[in-house]
């Protein structure tokens, strides 16, 4: 959604388009988000202000929503440590894990912008104690509308530096991502197209799912970059207000 839908709180131009366009076409579409702070009523509810309507909170799976379930899946612990947003403490306590302060079986980080140095400390040393360390996405930054804003990455090298250990990251450009949300739709990776605006993370996660892939050069990944990356998507648009259908490579088998 960020760099793609977005910039902070400025709409890119063509989204509500976008969105008309796949219903006209009757494809079935998941806004697939690596940022961790917002629950789905929080991003329906923020479409909504910026003039996207026809999006249901089923529209919706964020790194949070995956995280959480991978850890329940795990069944290895129940409860967590949390440097994170409104939309990550949701998912996990809807998963069932409690949060903890003390003695944590996970610390999950994700991205928080009231962040401070007892928060880095408390975890690092959670993990030093054995606790599990898990990231929900690797961004770096995220594109606003006044430039760029550290995300979740930046803290979880903090974190990682302090600990001396690595986290394990459920966000794309992990394919599980993909997984979950194909699931959801009902439809094989080879029907489907990730667009994104990180080569790094949706084009490589798309690639890697056995997706059609298409990047919009207007969030974080410029034109010049592209040369840089030893895989290339499927199409390359300015922004989504350029994206049809018949760009996706045999969109003839979309029903």
């Amino acid at each position: 959604m960020d760099g793609v839908i977005y910039r902070g709180s400025a709409l890119i131009q063509g989204a509500q388009a976008f969105v008309d366009h796949l219903k006209e076409k009757q494809v079935s579409f998941i806004f697939l988000t690596n940022n961790s702070e917002q629950t789905p009523a929080d991003l329906q509810a923020k479409l909504a202000r910026l003039g996207v309507v026809g999006v249901g909170e089923d529209n919706f799976i964020t790194s949070a929503m995956a995280t959480a379930l991978f850890l329940k899946s795990q069944g290895q612990g129940s409860t967590a440590y949390v440097i994170g947003g409104n939309g990550l403490t949701s998912a996990l306590q809807q998963a069932g894990f409690m949060l903890n302060a003390t003695q944590p079986d996970y610390v999950v980080v994700g991205k928080a912008k009231n962040i401070s140095f007892d928060m880095i400390k408390r975890a690092a040393n959670f993990i030093r104690k054995g606790a599990k360390f898990i990231g929900t996405n690797p961004d770096v930054i995220d594109p606003v509308e006044d430039g760029i804003e550290p995300a979740c990455g930046t803290l979880l090298s903090a974190v990682a530096t302090a600990s001396g250990r690595q986290p394990y990251i459920v966000g794309k450009p992990n394919s599980l991502m993909m997984t979950i949300a194909t699931r959801k739709l009902g439809a094989h990776v080879e029907e489907t197209m990730m667009i994104g605006d990180r080569m790094d993370t949706d084009i490589i996660g798309g690639i890697e799912a056995g997706m059609h892939t298409c990047l919009v050069l207007s969030g974080v990944t410029a034109k010049e970059d592209l040369h840089a990356y030893p895989y290339q998507p499927s199409v390359v648009l300015p922004s989504i207000a350029h994206f049809k259908i018949e760009h996706v490579p045999d969109h003839s088998l979309w029903k």
